[in-house]
């Protein structure tokens, strides 16, 4: 009985692979975006969704996520469809990053300039990360403020010369001043997808997406 559990056994093994296609690394799906957009409370919604666990810290102080933070074997399952990604939580990905910023947030000035460093060194890192280390995008726009500014521009435009997968969330729908028209107007040519990461609105359509998209 041993040996014929053991042949069942392999039988069965081989079967799935066969069916199921070759096991897969998972995907690494950076989330990227202009500072207090939103992505750390997107990055948190979906690992605790579907681990149980957060990414890191959110907070309304900007520059907060000054290293990249990564979540590895997320798990979506979605309409019969499953991807398995690791989430890399990006800095947000500004110009110029001035200490006196967080002078307005009551931080003392020499944790401020600490701070402002940090968050210099978190952008390059983060265009690291887009340049060599990412398998797909998800950029992440407060659907309250403008669109067109020029680091928009600039990573749309990497995310498009590296031909990544890419989809847009139109994140903070919860605000009266929401505009997600303004932002599908901004980049017609991909998809964008309203939310609101910190109320957990629209999130069905948000793993749709992903599992379509990075599948």
């Amino acid at each position: 009985m041993g040996l014929l559990t053991d042949i069942r056994d392999s039988i069965s093994r081989v079967t799935t692979r066969f069916f199921e296609g070759p096991n897969q690394e998972p995907k690494r799906i950076g989330i990227y975006g202009p500072p207090n957009a939103g992505k750390t409370t997107l990055a948190n919604r979906i690992a605790r969704d579907w681990t149980g666990d957060a990414v890191g810290p959110e907070s309304h102080v900007p520059h907060e996520t000054r290293r990249a933070r990564r979540k590895e074997n997320v798990e979506i399952q979605r309409n019969g469809h499953s991807v398995t990604i690791d989430i890399v939580d990006t800095p947000g990905v500004t110009t110029k990053v001035d200490y006196k910023e967080f002078l307005e947030h009551d931080i003392e000035k020499d944790d401020a300039v600490r701070r402002s460093r940090e968050a210099t060194e978190g952008v390059a890192e983060a265009m690291h990360w887009l340049r060599e280390d990412v398998d797909g995008v998800i950029y992440v726009l407060d659907s309250a403020e403008d669109p067109f500014t020029q680091v928009n521009t600039m990573l749309i435009g990497i995310i498009e010369s590296r031909d990544l997968p890419v989809l847009i969330f139109a994140n903070k729908i919860d605000l009266d001043e929401s505009s997600v028209q303004r932002i599908s107007n901004a980049f017609p040519q991909h998809e964008t997808v309203p939310l609101s990461a910190l109320e957990g609105e629209n999130m069905d359509e948000v793993y749709d997406k992903i599992a379509e998209y990075f599948a």
